[in-house]
């Protein structure tokens, strides 16, 4: 597999979102903010609203109180004055009325009037747009409307639930009601001190609307700067998703058609969230592909290069017979078609028995397995049922249950057997073959010693790849088939374990093989 495929650089710019934030957060932030906005500004401007319509609201029934403080001085046919002249020019109406109920007094009887009620009609669409904002503004808070502003048609006491409350609790009462633009009426109604008087404020009050919507605007605009904050952050944030999973699935689609050796699969060592998790996952998943792609050729290859040793031996003793008339030849050529047969039986079964490895190994459920019992059965197998030579084999068994793994028992089986079977293979005469099996820390060691030749250190990494053998003189051509060592190399790797070839321990020439496997925790 080429380098730039598990390169640890990206060959993306930088988008400018980084950190330890996952996509996950990375989206509620983006989601959540201008939400945290909005209801922050619909709270902050309905605060704003009735803290000031309160402010107004306490700034009538004031003046509504210091006017009737004035009053018990004036003589009664000047107090229709005197409230004009406190009203002023764009100040309150001031009403009197007495216990009857009759109106006595009214600022706009000798001034001007100061405040006019506006028909909605005649307005722009400016005021309607306006007014339909109040409304919603109104629904989004919750607040119920309030009553309509009339003007009574006779005038008196009565009239105003205000001022009957005033009159009969002897303390200012306060009323707001909608003026028919939408804008607030406020009134006050106030005891007269001393007297059977009720005097009663008003006052259409659109500066207080005007400031509302002023803030409101404000606010609009505030939100306005948001939502483009929110638009780049959300641009931002579809960068950092979608970029790189475009490139990942670019690069996924030419692994697929496998048209080129070198596939470049984006790595982004910079992002620690799960687009950075998936980019290294699928280039780890590349690397492992290509490598399996890359040893499937090359065991398809070898597996040719090896059956068409035998089959052209084969062929050639079979072609042979036909022309030779001597019995004797004859019976040569068929123990040589004898022995070809045997030995592509035995190599197909072992390459059978090489392709089928890693996928059994993936799919086997792995249950604890005492490696001292089961390196003790195969070495009294191969003392009572095989055929060891001149060689002795001794093993000091281990307690039981001081070697536990996790595997698959038939598999390990297999492994060590065919340490066995290697080491008995190149031991001399009367050679002996050791074998131990033994915790280390938290692995089990399981060593097979043997008196032979031992293995070149040039070739101690090499004699693990399929088809490689290196076989003692005087064997038989084709007993071995050089995929023994590689099978077992395959099934303690798939164990996570790990297998080595050494120099014997000890005087004497000869080879030591060492598997490792994960001890069973707790065991």
């Amino acid at each position: 597999m080429a380098s730039d495929t598990v390169s640890e650089k990206s060959d993306l710019p930088p988008v400018g979102w980084r950190g330890k934030w996952t996509v996950r957060y990375r989206i509620l932030a983006v989601n959540i903010f201008t939400l945290v906005l909005f209801a922050a500004a619909i709270l902050f401007l309905d605060a704003y609203r009735n803290q000031l319509r309160d402010e107004r609201i306490a700034h009538l029934s004031a003046q509504a109180r210091a006017a009737a403080a004035t009053l018990p001085a004036i003589d009664a046919e000047d107090r229709a004055a005197l409230l004009a002249a406190q009203a002023g020019s764009d100040g309150p109406r001031l009403r009197l009325y007495a216990s009857d109920g009759a109106r006595v007094a009214d600022s706009w009887s000798v001034g001007p009037a100061t405040y006019d009620l506006r028909d909605p009609e005649t307005q722009g669409i400016a005021k309607q747009v306006a007014r339909a904002i109040d409304r919603g503004f109104n629904a989004i808070t919750g607040e119920d409307p309030f009553a309509p502003f009339v003007e009574p048609e006779t005038d008196n006491r009565t009239s105003w639930q205000e001022v009957v409350d005033a009159a009969g609790t002897g303390r200012s009462v306060t009323q707001t009601r909608d003026a028919p633009d939408g804008t607030p009426v406020f009134s006050a109604a106030t005891p007269v001190p001393g007297e059977d008087l009720v005097l009663l404020a008003t006052i259409n009050d659109r500066s207080y609307t005007r400031a509302v919507r002023r803030q409101r605007g404000n606010l609009a605009i505030a939100l306005g700067v948001a939502l483009v904050l929110s638009i780049y952050f959300s641009s931002l944030l579809s960068k950092t998703i979608v970029r790189p999973l475009r490139h990942l699935a670019i690069a996924a689609h030419r692994v697929r058609l496998g048209r080129s050796p070198e596939i470049n699969v984006p790595r982004l060592p910079d992002r620690r969230d799960e687009i950075g998790t998936l980019a290294r996952a699928v280039s780890d998943m590349s690397h492992t592909l290509r490598r399996r792609v890359d040893e499937t050729e090359a065991f398809a290859a070898d597996v040719a290069h090896e059956l068409k040793n035998p089959l052209a031996s084969l062929r050639s003793a079979v072609d042979s017979l036909e022309r030779i008339d001597d019995p004797g030849l004859k019976k040569q050529l068929l123990d040589v078609v004898r022995q070809d047969v045997v030995r592509l039986d035995r190599l197909i079964t072992e390459i059978s028995e090489a392709a089928r490895t890693d996928a059994e190994l993936a799919r086997t459920q792995f249950e604890p397995v005492d490696m001292g019992k089961l390196v003790g059965q195969l070495v009294s197998a191969w003392e009572d049922r095989r055929e060891t030579g001149n060689a002795r084999i001794a093993y000091a068994r281990p307690k039981s249950g001081t070697v536990m793994v996790e595997g698959d028992g038939s598999r390990l089986a297999r492994a060590i057997d065919n340490l066995l079977d290697n080491a008995i293979s190149f031991s001399p005469a009367n050679g002996l073959v050791e074998v131990t099996t033994q915790r280390v820390g938290d692995k089990v060691r399981v060593q097979v010693q043997d008196e032979g030749p031992g293995v070149p250190e040039a070739m101690r990494e090499t004699i693990f790849n399929r088809f490689h053998s290196l076989r003692p003189q005087g064997e038989d051509f084709g007993r071995h088939s050089g995929l023994g060592l590689a099978i077992a190399s395959a099934i303690v790797e798939g164990h996570d374990g790990t297998i080595d070839v050494a120099p014997r321990q000890g005087a004497g020439s000869g080879a030591c093989f060492t598997i490792l496997l994960p001890a069973l925790k707790g065991r």
